[in-house]
Protein backbone atom coordinates (compact mmCIF):
# COMPACT_ATOMS: atom_id res chain seq x y z
CA UNK A 1 0.00 0.00 0.00
CA UNK A 2 2.86 2.40 0.73
CA UNK A 3 4.18 1.93 -2.80
CA UNK A 4 0.77 2.81 -4.21
CA UNK A 5 0.67 6.03 -2.19
CA UNK A 6 3.82 7.15 -3.97
CA UNK A 7 2.14 6.89 -7.36
CA UNK A 8 0.64 9.98 -9.00
CA UNK A 9 -3.05 10.87 -8.98
CA UNK A 10 -4.39 10.90 -12.53
CA UNK A 11 -6.65 13.68 -13.77
CA UNK A 12 -8.47 13.25 -17.08
CA UNK A 13 -8.89 16.65 -18.71
CA UNK A 14 -6.95 19.94 -18.55
CA UNK A 15 -9.90 22.29 -18.36
CA UNK A 16 -10.87 24.55 -15.45
CA UNK A 17 -11.86 21.76 -13.05
CA UNK A 18 -9.09 19.39 -14.10
CA UNK A 19 -6.36 21.98 -13.62
CA UNK A 20 -7.98 23.12 -10.35
CA UNK A 21 -7.68 19.53 -9.15
CA UNK A 22 -4.00 19.54 -10.16
CA UNK A 23 -3.43 22.76 -8.22
CA UNK A 24 -5.12 21.27 -5.15
CA UNK A 25 -2.91 18.18 -5.38
CA UNK A 26 0.22 20.34 -5.60
CA UNK A 27 -0.96 22.33 -2.58
CA UNK A 28 -1.32 19.06 -0.66
CA UNK A 29 2.10 17.76 -1.70
CA UNK A 30 0.67 15.08 -3.99
CA UNK A 31 1.82 14.47 -7.54
CA UNK A 32 -0.72 14.99 -10.33
CA UNK A 33 -0.64 13.37 -13.74
CA UNK A 34 -2.93 15.22 -16.16
CA UNK A 35 -3.98 13.53 -19.40
CA UNK A 36 -5.54 15.97 -21.87
CA UNK A 37 -6.97 14.65 -25.12
CA UNK A 38 -6.33 17.92 -26.95
CA UNK A 39 -3.08 19.63 -27.93
CA UNK A 40 -3.24 22.25 -25.16
CA UNK A 41 -5.05 23.20 -21.98
CA UNK A 42 -8.70 24.13 -22.37
CA UNK A 43 -9.13 22.56 -25.80
CA UNK A 44 -12.90 22.22 -25.35
CA UNK A 45 -13.26 25.87 -24.34
CA UNK A 46 -11.71 26.94 -27.61
CA UNK A 47 -14.62 25.28 -29.41
CA UNK A 48 -16.85 27.98 -27.93
CA UNK A 49 -14.12 30.56 -27.49
CA UNK A 50 -16.20 33.29 -29.17
CA UNK A 51 -18.83 33.12 -26.41
CA UNK A 52 -18.67 35.33 -23.32
CA UNK A 53 -19.60 33.67 -20.03
CA UNK A 54 -21.80 35.16 -17.33
CA UNK A 55 -19.23 34.51 -14.59
CA UNK A 56 -16.83 37.35 -13.84
CA UNK A 57 -13.18 36.44 -13.50
CA UNK A 58 -13.37 36.32 -9.70
CA UNK A 59 -15.34 33.05 -10.00
CA UNK A 60 -13.46 31.61 -12.97
CA UNK A 61 -10.06 31.54 -11.21
CA UNK A 62 -9.77 28.81 -8.56
CA UNK A 63 -8.02 29.67 -5.29
CA UNK A 64 -5.22 27.05 -5.29
CA UNK A 65 -4.58 27.73 -8.97
CA UNK A 66 -4.31 31.45 -8.27
CA UNK A 67 -1.66 30.75 -5.62
CA UNK A 68 0.47 28.84 -8.11
CA UNK A 69 0.03 31.50 -10.79
CA UNK A 70 0.96 34.37 -8.48
CA UNK A 71 4.23 32.60 -7.68
CA UNK A 72 5.17 33.00 -11.36
CA UNK A 73 4.41 36.74 -11.52
CA UNK A 74 1.07 36.21 -13.28
CA UNK A 75 -1.06 39.30 -13.76
CA UNK A 76 -4.61 38.45 -12.72
CA UNK A 77 -7.45 39.69 -14.96
CA UNK A 78 -9.97 42.25 -13.73
CA UNK A 79 -12.13 40.46 -11.16
CA UNK A 80 -15.32 42.01 -12.49
CA UNK A 81 -14.76 41.49 -16.22
CA UNK A 82 -16.67 38.76 -18.07
CA UNK A 83 -14.26 36.63 -20.14
CA UNK A 84 -14.85 34.74 -23.36
CA UNK A 85 -13.93 31.09 -23.63
CA UNK A 86 -10.77 32.01 -25.53
CA UNK A 87 -9.78 34.56 -22.87
CA UNK A 88 -10.19 31.93 -20.15
CA UNK A 89 -7.83 29.66 -22.04
CA UNK A 90 -5.21 32.26 -22.94
CA UNK A 91 -5.20 34.32 -19.73
CA UNK A 92 -5.75 31.55 -17.17
CA UNK A 93 -5.58 27.91 -18.27
CA UNK A 94 -2.54 28.05 -20.51
CA UNK A 95 -0.49 30.06 -17.97
CA UNK A 96 -1.56 27.59 -15.28
CA UNK A 97 -0.51 24.64 -17.44
CA UNK A 98 2.94 26.28 -17.77
CA UNK A 99 3.50 26.48 -14.01
CA UNK A 100 6.45 24.12 -13.42
CA UNK A 101 4.69 21.94 -10.84
CA UNK A 102 1.96 21.23 -13.40
CA UNK A 103 3.85 21.47 -16.70
CA UNK A 104 6.16 18.58 -15.82
CA UNK A 105 3.15 16.39 -15.03
CA UNK A 106 0.85 16.99 -18.00
CA UNK A 107 0.45 14.91 -21.17
CA UNK A 108 -1.23 16.54 -24.17
CA UNK A 109 -2.79 14.64 -27.07
CA UNK A 110 -3.37 11.80 -24.61
CA UNK A 111 -6.85 10.37 -25.17
CA UNK A 112 -7.88 7.98 -22.39
CA UNK A 113 -9.72 4.92 -23.68
CA UNK A 114 -9.99 2.70 -20.60
CA UNK A 115 -9.45 2.54 -16.83
CA UNK A 116 -9.07 -0.68 -14.84
CA UNK A 117 -7.38 -2.13 -11.76
CA UNK A 118 -3.92 -3.46 -12.56
CA UNK A 119 -4.21 -7.19 -13.21
CA UNK A 120 -7.95 -7.28 -12.41
CA UNK A 121 -11.05 -7.05 -14.51
CA UNK A 122 -14.34 -5.61 -13.29
CA UNK A 123 -15.56 -8.90 -11.79
CA UNK A 124 -12.44 -9.71 -9.72
CA UNK A 125 -12.77 -8.74 -6.05
CA UNK A 126 -9.85 -10.34 -4.21
CA UNK A 127 -7.39 -7.65 -3.01
CA UNK A 128 -9.04 -5.22 -5.41
CA UNK A 129 -8.72 -2.16 -3.20
CA UNK A 130 -4.96 -2.77 -2.87
CA UNK A 131 -4.35 -2.73 -6.61
CA UNK A 132 -3.39 0.51 -8.37
CA UNK A 133 -5.29 1.80 -11.38
CA UNK A 134 -4.06 1.16 -14.88
CA UNK A 135 -5.07 3.65 -17.55
CA UNK A 136 -4.88 3.06 -21.28
CA UNK A 137 -4.45 6.05 -23.56
CA UNK A 138 -3.48 6.88 -27.14
CA UNK A 139 -0.80 9.49 -27.83
CA UNK A 140 -0.64 11.89 -30.78
CA UNK A 141 1.09 9.30 -32.95
CA UNK A 142 -1.76 6.85 -32.44
CA UNK A 143 0.38 4.63 -30.22
CA UNK A 144 -1.40 2.92 -27.32
CA UNK A 145 0.23 3.44 -23.94
CA UNK A 146 -0.60 2.75 -20.31
CA UNK A 147 0.21 4.34 -16.98
CA UNK A 148 -0.16 3.16 -13.37
CA UNK A 149 -1.66 5.59 -10.80
CA UNK A 150 -2.98 5.53 -7.24
CA UNK A 151 -6.30 7.30 -7.93
CA UNK A 152 -8.25 8.79 -10.83
CA UNK A 153 -10.28 11.99 -11.10
CA UNK A 154 -12.33 11.95 -14.30
CA UNK A 155 -12.75 15.63 -15.23
CA UNK A 156 -13.16 14.97 -18.94
CA UNK A 157 -16.41 16.92 -19.17
CA UNK A 158 -19.21 16.29 -21.65
CA UNK A 159 -18.41 18.59 -24.58
CA UNK A 160 -17.31 15.72 -26.81
CA UNK A 161 -20.72 14.04 -26.51
CA UNK A 162 -23.47 16.42 -27.65
CA UNK A 163 -26.99 15.07 -27.47
CA UNK A 164 -28.59 14.29 -30.83
CA UNK A 165 -31.57 15.97 -32.46
CA UNK A 166 -34.20 13.32 -31.76
CA UNK A 167 -36.80 14.01 -29.11
CA UNK A 168 -36.38 10.39 -27.97
CA UNK A 169 -32.67 10.81 -27.25
CA UNK A 170 -31.61 9.07 -30.47
CA UNK A 171 -30.26 10.60 -33.67
CA UNK A 172 -33.03 11.31 -36.15
CA UNK A 173 -33.06 8.94 -39.11
CA UNK A 174 -30.59 10.45 -41.57
CA UNK A 175 -28.96 12.74 -38.96
CA UNK A 176 -25.62 10.96 -39.06
CA UNK A 177 -25.40 10.88 -42.85
CA UNK A 178 -26.18 14.60 -42.99
CA UNK A 179 -23.51 15.46 -40.40
CA UNK A 180 -21.58 17.70 -42.80
CA UNK A 181 -24.50 20.15 -42.71
CA UNK A 182 -25.26 19.84 -38.99
CA UNK A 183 -23.39 21.63 -36.18
CA UNK A 184 -23.72 20.91 -32.46
CA UNK A 185 -23.46 23.46 -29.66
CA UNK A 186 -22.78 27.10 -30.52
CA UNK A 187 -20.96 27.52 -33.84
CA UNK A 188 -19.27 30.87 -34.50
CA UNK A 189 -21.79 31.94 -37.13
CA UNK A 190 -20.54 35.53 -37.34
CA UNK A 191 -16.86 34.57 -37.28
CA UNK A 192 -14.94 31.50 -38.37
CA UNK A 193 -18.10 29.64 -39.47
CA UNK A 194 -19.75 32.58 -41.22
CA UNK A 195 -19.47 31.13 -44.72
CA UNK A 196 -21.61 28.16 -43.70
CA UNK A 197 -24.53 30.31 -42.54
CA UNK A 198 -24.55 33.68 -44.33
CA UNK A 199 -27.56 33.89 -46.64
CA UNK A 200 -28.75 30.42 -45.66
CA UNK A 201 -31.92 29.07 -44.12
CA UNK A 202 -30.89 27.67 -40.73
CA UNK A 203 -32.87 25.45 -38.36
CA UNK A 204 -31.87 25.78 -34.69
CA UNK A 205 -33.06 22.94 -32.45
CA UNK A 206 -33.07 23.44 -28.66
CA UNK A 207 -34.75 25.40 -25.90
CA UNK A 208 -31.88 26.49 -23.65
CA UNK A 209 -29.52 29.42 -23.65
CA UNK A 210 -27.16 27.74 -26.10
CA UNK A 211 -30.01 27.72 -28.60
CA UNK A 212 -30.82 31.35 -27.77
CA UNK A 213 -27.19 32.26 -28.37
CA UNK A 214 -27.23 30.54 -31.75
CA UNK A 215 -30.49 32.23 -32.78
CA UNK A 216 -29.32 35.70 -31.77
CA UNK A 217 -25.98 35.25 -33.52
CA UNK A 218 -27.83 34.30 -36.71
CA UNK A 219 -29.92 37.44 -36.35
CA UNK A 220 -26.70 39.45 -36.03
CA UNK A 221 -25.58 37.79 -39.25
CA UNK A 222 -28.74 39.03 -40.97
CA UNK A 223 -27.39 42.58 -40.67
CA UNK A 224 -24.68 41.81 -43.24
CA UNK A 225 -26.41 38.90 -44.98
CA UNK A 226 -30.11 39.83 -45.17
CA UNK A 227 -31.06 36.59 -46.93
CA UNK A 228 -30.24 34.60 -43.77
CA UNK A 229 -33.41 32.96 -42.42
CA UNK A 230 -33.87 31.48 -38.96
CA UNK A 231 -36.21 28.69 -37.86
CA UNK A 232 -36.21 27.90 -34.14
CA UNK A 233 -37.50 24.46 -33.11
CA UNK A 234 -38.43 23.58 -29.53
CA UNK A 235 -38.65 19.81 -29.13
CA UNK A 236 -41.16 20.20 -26.32
CA UNK A 237 -43.81 22.84 -25.97
CA UNK A 238 -41.83 25.17 -23.74
CA UNK A 239 -42.88 28.48 -25.21
CA UNK A 240 -44.39 29.52 -21.86
CA UNK A 241 -41.05 28.82 -20.19
CA UNK A 242 -39.18 30.76 -22.86
CA UNK A 243 -41.48 33.74 -22.55
CA UNK A 244 -41.60 33.38 -18.78
CA UNK A 245 -38.95 31.88 -16.54
CA UNK A 246 -36.45 31.24 -19.33
CA UNK A 247 -36.50 34.63 -21.03
CA UNK A 248 -37.97 36.90 -18.36
CA UNK A 249 -34.94 36.09 -16.25
CA UNK A 250 -33.87 37.36 -12.85
CA UNK A 251 -30.32 37.50 -14.22
CA UNK A 252 -30.07 40.72 -16.24
CA UNK A 253 -27.37 39.54 -18.66
CA UNK A 254 -29.31 36.38 -19.37
CA UNK A 255 -32.57 38.27 -19.31
CA UNK A 256 -31.23 40.54 -22.04
CA UNK A 257 -30.81 37.45 -24.20
CA UNK A 258 -34.40 36.51 -23.54
CA UNK A 259 -35.79 39.93 -24.33
CA UNK A 260 -33.90 40.03 -27.61
CA UNK A 261 -35.11 36.55 -28.57
CA UNK A 262 -38.69 37.40 -27.63
CA UNK A 263 -38.57 40.55 -29.74
CA UNK A 264 -37.21 38.58 -32.70
CA UNK A 265 -40.09 36.12 -32.47
CA UNK A 266 -42.68 38.88 -32.20
CA UNK A 267 -41.39 40.88 -35.16
CA UNK A 268 -41.19 37.82 -37.39
CA UNK A 269 -37.42 37.63 -37.79
CA UNK A 270 -37.57 34.12 -36.34
CA UNK A 271 -40.14 31.45 -37.10
CA UNK A 272 -40.89 29.40 -33.99
CA UNK A 273 -41.72 25.67 -34.35
CA UNK A 274 -43.13 24.15 -31.17
CA UNK A 275 -43.50 21.43 -30.16
CA UNK A 276 -41.15 20.01 -32.77
CA UNK A 277 -40.26 16.39 -33.42
CA UNK A 278 -38.04 15.59 -36.40
CA UNK A 279 -38.85 12.27 -38.05
CA UNK A 280 -36.16 12.10 -40.74
CA UNK A 281 -33.50 14.14 -42.54
CA UNK A 282 -32.56 13.73 -46.18
CA UNK A 283 -29.90 15.49 -48.21
CA UNK A 284 -31.49 17.49 -51.01
CA UNK A 285 -28.90 19.06 -53.31
CA UNK A 286 -26.86 21.47 -51.23
CA UNK A 287 -29.48 21.52 -48.48
CA UNK A 288 -31.54 19.30 -46.23
CA UNK A 289 -35.13 18.11 -46.26
CA UNK A 290 -36.57 17.62 -42.76
CA UNK A 291 -39.78 15.72 -42.14
CA UNK A 292 -41.20 16.67 -38.76
CA UNK A 293 -44.25 16.92 -36.59
CA UNK A 294 -44.90 20.54 -35.63
CA UNK A 295 -47.60 20.97 -32.99
CA UNK A 296 -48.70 17.45 -33.84
CA UNK A 297 -49.07 18.09 -37.57
CA UNK A 298 -46.73 16.68 -40.27
CA UNK A 299 -44.61 19.30 -42.00
CA UNK A 300 -41.84 19.20 -44.58
CA UNK A 301 -39.12 21.78 -43.99
CA UNK A 302 -36.36 22.71 -46.43
CA UNK A 303 -33.23 24.18 -44.82
CA UNK A 304 -29.58 24.66 -45.70
CA UNK A 305 -28.03 24.02 -42.30
CA UNK A 306 -29.06 22.74 -38.85
CA UNK A 307 -27.68 23.75 -35.45
CA UNK A 308 -28.46 21.22 -32.70
CA UNK A 309 -28.25 22.68 -29.18
CA UNK A 310 -30.02 19.96 -27.20
CA UNK A 311 -27.56 19.40 -24.35
CA UNK A 312 -24.65 17.09 -23.57
CA UNK A 313 -24.13 13.65 -22.12
CA UNK A 314 -21.14 11.90 -20.50
CA UNK A 315 -18.79 9.48 -22.28
CA UNK A 316 -18.99 6.33 -20.17
CA UNK A 317 -17.13 3.96 -22.52
CA UNK A 318 -13.80 4.35 -20.72
CA UNK A 319 -15.39 3.24 -17.43
CA UNK A 320 -16.51 -0.25 -18.46
CA UNK A 321 -13.84 -2.10 -16.44
CA UNK A 322 -14.26 -0.25 -13.17
CA UNK A 323 -17.14 -0.29 -10.73
CA UNK A 324 -19.27 2.83 -10.90
CA UNK A 325 -22.71 3.55 -9.51
CA UNK A 326 -24.65 6.00 -11.66
CA UNK A 327 -28.25 7.13 -11.56
CA UNK A 328 -30.09 5.41 -14.42
CA UNK A 329 -31.79 8.59 -15.61
CA UNK A 330 -29.35 11.45 -15.02
CA UNK A 331 -26.18 9.34 -15.41
CA UNK A 332 -24.61 11.12 -12.44
CA UNK A 333 -23.19 9.51 -9.28
CA UNK A 334 -26.18 7.99 -7.52
CA UNK A 335 -25.88 10.03 -4.31
CA UNK A 336 -25.49 13.25 -6.28
CA UNK A 337 -28.27 12.67 -8.79
CA UNK A 338 -31.27 13.65 -6.59
CA UNK A 339 -29.51 16.92 -5.76
CA UNK A 340 -29.06 17.95 -9.40
CA UNK A 341 -31.98 16.35 -11.25
CA UNK A 342 -33.16 19.08 -13.66
CA UNK A 343 -36.74 17.86 -13.22
CA UNK A 344 -36.48 19.02 -9.61
CA UNK A 345 -33.71 21.61 -9.42
CA UNK A 346 -32.29 24.72 -10.96
CA UNK A 347 -28.74 25.83 -10.16
CA UNK A 348 -30.10 27.84 -7.22
CA UNK A 349 -31.29 24.76 -5.38
CA UNK A 350 -28.24 22.53 -5.89
CA UNK A 351 -26.35 22.46 -2.56
CA UNK A 352 -22.56 22.34 -2.33
CA UNK A 353 -21.25 18.79 -2.31
CA UNK A 354 -18.01 16.86 -2.33
CA UNK A 355 -16.38 13.53 -1.62
CA UNK A 356 -19.37 12.01 0.17
CA UNK A 357 -21.66 12.40 -2.84
CA UNK A 358 -18.94 11.59 -5.37
CA UNK A 359 -17.53 8.40 -3.78
CA UNK A 360 -17.88 5.36 -6.05
CA UNK A 361 -17.84 1.61 -5.30
CA UNK A 362 -14.32 1.71 -6.80
CA UNK A 363 -12.22 3.36 -4.03
CA UNK A 364 -9.96 6.07 -5.39
CA UNK A 365 -12.04 6.76 -8.50
CA UNK A 366 -14.11 9.96 -8.76
CA UNK A 367 -16.10 11.63 -11.51
CA UNK A 368 -15.83 15.41 -11.03
CA UNK A 369 -16.79 18.60 -12.83
CA UNK A 370 -19.42 18.76 -15.54
CA UNK A 371 -19.23 15.01 -16.18
CA UNK A 372 -20.32 14.37 -12.59
CA UNK A 373 -23.65 15.98 -13.47
CA UNK A 374 -24.29 13.45 -16.24
CA UNK A 375 -27.09 14.76 -18.42
CA UNK A 376 -28.14 17.47 -15.97
CA UNK A 377 -27.41 20.99 -17.29
CA UNK A 378 -27.25 22.67 -13.87
CA UNK A 379 -23.47 22.49 -13.29
CA UNK A 380 -21.64 25.54 -11.96
CA UNK A 381 -17.87 25.98 -12.29
CA UNK A 382 -17.56 27.09 -8.67
CA UNK A 383 -19.28 23.88 -7.58
CA UNK A 384 -16.72 21.88 -9.56
CA UNK A 385 -13.91 23.66 -7.75
CA UNK A 386 -15.45 22.70 -4.42
CA UNK A 387 -15.76 19.10 -5.58
CA UNK A 388 -12.05 18.73 -6.32
CA UNK A 389 -11.00 20.56 -3.14
CA UNK A 390 -13.02 18.04 -1.14
CA UNK A 391 -11.85 14.98 -3.10
CA UNK A 392 -8.18 15.95 -2.94
CA UNK A 393 -8.44 16.56 0.81
CA UNK A 394 -9.80 13.02 1.15
CA UNK A 395 -6.96 11.57 -0.92
CA UNK A 396 -4.49 13.46 1.28
CA UNK A 397 -6.00 11.88 4.39
CA UNK A 398 -7.60 15.11 5.64
CA UNK A 399 -11.04 13.60 6.10
CA UNK A 400 -12.31 16.49 8.21
CA UNK A 401 -11.53 19.10 5.57
CA UNK A 402 -12.99 16.85 2.90
CA UNK A 403 -16.35 16.99 4.62
CA UNK A 404 -16.40 20.71 5.29
CA UNK A 405 -18.16 23.10 2.96
CA UNK A 406 -15.81 25.79 1.66
CA UNK A 407 -18.06 27.01 -1.13
CA UNK A 408 -19.89 30.32 -0.88
CA UNK A 409 -21.97 30.65 -4.01
CA UNK A 410 -21.30 33.99 -5.65
CA UNK A 411 -23.59 36.98 -5.77
CA UNK A 412 -22.91 37.37 -9.46
CA UNK A 413 -23.83 34.88 -12.13
CA UNK A 414 -21.91 31.71 -12.73
CA UNK A 415 -24.58 30.12 -14.77
CA UNK A 416 -24.52 30.54 -18.50
CA UNK A 417 -23.21 32.50 -21.44
CA UNK A 418 -24.14 35.78 -23.03
CA UNK A 419 -25.03 36.31 -26.63
CA UNK A 420 -21.72 37.35 -28.16
CA UNK A 421 -18.13 38.30 -27.35
CA UNK A 422 -19.09 41.95 -27.52
CA UNK A 423 -22.09 41.71 -25.21
CA UNK A 424 -21.70 43.95 -22.20
CA UNK A 425 -22.87 42.94 -18.72
CA UNK A 426 -26.06 44.52 -17.49
CA UNK A 427 -25.97 46.77 -14.48
CA UNK A 428 -27.70 45.75 -11.30
CA UNK A 429 -29.41 42.48 -10.54
CA UNK A 430 -27.29 39.36 -10.47
CA UNK A 431 -24.94 38.89 -13.39
CA UNK A 432 -22.85 42.02 -13.31
CA UNK A 433 -24.32 43.30 -10.06
CA UNK A 434 -25.52 42.29 -6.60
CA UNK A 435 -27.94 39.41 -6.29
CA UNK A 436 -31.58 40.12 -5.50
CA UNK A 437 -32.55 39.52 -1.89
CA UNK A 438 -33.01 35.90 -0.82
CA UNK A 439 -31.55 34.54 -4.02
CA UNK A 440 -29.31 31.49 -4.02
CA UNK A 441 -26.57 31.34 -6.66
CA UNK A 442 -28.20 34.13 -8.63
CA UNK A 443 -31.46 32.27 -9.04
CA UNK A 444 -34.86 32.99 -7.61
CA UNK A 445 -35.73 29.96 -5.47
CA UNK A 446 -37.88 27.48 -7.37
CA UNK A 447 -40.84 27.92 -5.04
CA UNK A 448 -41.01 31.64 -5.81
CA UNK A 449 -40.70 31.02 -9.51
CA UNK A 450 -43.43 28.41 -9.50
CA UNK A 451 -45.73 30.68 -7.52
CA UNK A 452 -45.18 33.30 -10.20
CA UNK A 453 -46.22 30.83 -12.88
CA UNK A 454 -42.70 30.37 -14.21
CA UNK A 455 -40.54 27.28 -14.37
CA UNK A 456 -37.19 28.04 -12.80
CA UNK A 457 -34.31 30.27 -13.70
CA UNK A 458 -32.71 27.83 -16.09
CA UNK A 459 -29.25 28.36 -14.67
CA UNK A 460 -27.58 25.48 -16.37
CA UNK A 461 -29.37 25.29 -19.65
CA UNK A 462 -26.42 26.08 -21.84
CA UNK A 463 -23.70 23.84 -23.06
CA UNK A 464 -20.81 26.06 -22.05
CA UNK A 465 -21.82 25.93 -18.44
CA UNK A 466 -20.90 22.37 -18.68
CA UNK A 467 -18.08 24.35 -19.91
CA UNK A 468 -17.94 27.35 -17.95
CA UNK A 469 -17.79 24.20 -17.88
CA UNK A 470 -18.90 21.14 -18.94
CA UNK A 471 -17.47 21.20 -21.70
CA UNK A 472 -14.27 22.30 -20.60
CA UNK A 473 -13.14 20.15 -17.82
Amino acid sequence: MEAIKNLPVAIIGAGPVGLAAAAQLVRRGLKPLILESGPSAGTSLRAWGHVRVFSPWRYVVEAAAAELLRSTGWNAPDDDALPTGTEIVEQYLEPLARVPEIAKNILFDAKVSAITRQGLDKVASQERDAAPFQMRYTDKTGTERSVIVRAVLDASGTWSRPSPMGVDGLPVIGEKSASDKIAYGIPDVTGRDKADYAGRCVLVVGSGHSAINAVLSLLDLQATAPATKVLWALRRNRIERLLGGGLNDQLPARGDLGLAAKAAIENGRVRLLAPFSAQSIQTAGDGLHVEALVDGQPEQIAVDRIIVATGLRPDLDMLREIRVDLDPAVEAPRKLAPMIDPNLHSCGTVPPHGVVELTQPEPGFFIVGGKSYGRAPTFLMATGYEQVRSVVAELAGDHKAAREVHLVLPETGVCNVSSSPSAAPSAGGCCGGPAPAKVDACCVPDVEVKEAGKSGCGCGSTAPTQSETAAAE
